[in-house]
């Protein structure tokens, strides 16, 4: 089972997108030194060859037997996703720190090297909260939702479309891929709706239809597409989606093996106060037997109703993974152990 070196390794065994240079070489990198361990899962190569080398210790291992033992571990959960679609809503903690957004960033760009189709969804709540009050706008939530008048939605558009969209486009593309910045205007990827409660929270939408195609040309490119949850109705007024909401819905669109959503929180818990009962695996039929007992609430509700939803419509699984931890979305791809609470249908 790997661990996190593990997955630091990986994500230097992918300093640039594609390889062009011997330099690029990860076998022949200078500053990588990690232990090995082993996953449950062998290689299809190693079970078809009854012939196996002799165990590699620490004491004996070279620092390039440390890179190649984790890029063999890593092969059975390559093979599993490769060409497969994979959904991340990024945002929380992740979003805020450098260390983590940099984390983040060099993990995805890794995952489209070996192979995986990756969308990126984000929010920006932190970023917006910082331009309104430049613009001495206060910022009102209720029930934790953004209550957004004609002038928020404004600041909304400009921080998330214009500016924090465009931030993570140039980190992926510096990081050596090549992404694709869209709002859900774009393209009609997608047509918002005004919210049920609209008296009390303004242009606060929900997603009313998606139309992936502009998505799919890109993914077909070995692109990178970058939402961001902003999105017009039939009369072109914009409207605040929840990223949450919109990666679940794209993920449906999209037919998507894997959903992940990046939080604050370790997963889901089953005592909310003892933050060492992470659930590991559940199913749609035990997390909402949680949420009727009482034991999934707050903002995690949304969360759960979302990987609920996009389950119900096809896709194969959702997870809920901590974005506090370095390199989780490797974590939860690449290893047995996962970095969060998987939910299957």
């Amino acid at each position: 089972m790997m661990g996190g070196a593990a997955a630091k390794t990986l994500t230097n065994l992918c300093p640039s997108f594609p390889f062009t240079t011997k330099t690029q070489n990860p076998l022949t990198h200078p500053s990588l030194s990690f232990p090995s361990t082993r996953l449950r899962h062998r290689p299809i190569s190693a079970v078809a060859n009854p012939v196996q080398p002799p165990p590699t210790t620490a004491e004996s291992a070279t620092p390039g037997q440390y890179r190649v033992d984790v890029l063999s571990e890593s092969l059975p959960f390559i093979q599993k996703f490769r060409g497969k679609t994979i959904v991340v809503k990024y945002g929380g903690a992740a979003m805020k720190s450098p260390e983590l957004q940099a984390s983040v960033i060099n993990d995805l760009v890794l995952l489209a090297c070996v192979g995986l189709r990756p969308v990126m969804v984000h929010g920006g709540g932190p970023e917006i909260n910082s331009w309104l009050g430049r613009l001495n706008i206060p910022a009102v939530f209720r029930d934790g939702l953004r209550v957004t008048d004609a002038d928020t939605m404004e600041i909304v558009s400009m921080v998330l479309v214009g500016k924090v969209n465009k931030t993570l486009v140039s980190l992926i593309n510096k990081a050596g891929a090549t992404a694709v910045g869209l709002s859900g205007m774009d393209g009609r990827l997608l047509t918002a709706r005004p919210s049920p409660k609209a008296a009390d929270l303004g242009f606060v939408g929900e997603v009313a239809r998606v139309d992936p195609a502009v998505l799919r040309s890109l993914i077909e490119s070995s692109h990178i597409p970058v939402v961001t949850s902003v999105a017009a109705d039939e009369f072109g007024q914009p409207y605040n989606i929840n990223a949450d909401t919109v990666a679940g819905e794209l993920a449906a669109a999209l037919g998507a093996e894997k959903l992940i959503l990046l939080t604050d929180v370790a997963g889901i818990l089953e005592d909310r106060n003892d933050p060492n009962s992470l659930v590991k695996k559940i199913d749609i039929k035990g997390v909402k037997k949680m949420m009727e007992d009482g034991k999934v609430g707050g903002g995690m509700i949304p969360k759960v109703n979302c990987c609920v939803r996009s389950l119900a419509q096809g896709v194969t699984t959702a997870s809920i993974i901590d974005g506090r931890v370095p390199h989780s979305l490797l974590l939860e791809i690449l290893t047995d152990e996962g970095a969060g609470t998987m939910i299957t249908g």
